[in-house]
């Protein structure tokens, strides 16, 4: 199976010409060789991905003939990422909630019809 599409199956990316895309920018590697989006896959090899500045690591267990649903992606992978870029995720969730907080800022689509009822309201 090629890398791109086995990326796309494990739900790693949620289009396959995004997976396409990190393979050429050279995101993916398999066994520590930068790899083509046409590079076929095989179990026992190593996958390393960055995506969202975390260093995903996957070992291939089997190849999924289709894409598969997010409970069944633990028959196909095992993820050996390390703990220290789980917990960077984390800190990026935090990141992101600082510079804007819900409610801050424009106002939302919602936030604007609900001013429009209001005024409308009051007339």
């Amino acid at each position: 199976m090629r890398v791109d599409k086995f990326l796309w199956c494990l739900r790693y990316y949620k289009t396959r010409s995004i997976a396409t895309t990190a393979c050429k920018s050279g995101k993916v590697r398999v066994n520590q060789d930068l790899v083509k989006p046409s590079r076929e896959i095989y179990p026992g090899d190593c996958i390393t991905l960055r995506k969202e500045q975390i260093d995903y690591k996957l070992e291939v267990i089997a190849t999924p003939e289709a894409r598969v649903g997010a409970k069944i992606v633990d028959l196909y992978r095992k993820d050996i990422t390390s703990k220290e870029s789980l917990e960077k995720l984390d800190l990026l969730k935090y990141a992101k909630d600082y510079y804007r907080g819900k409610g801050v800022g424009r106002p939302t689509k919602k936030d604007r019809r609900d001013l429009d009822d209001f005024v409308e309201d009051t007339d």
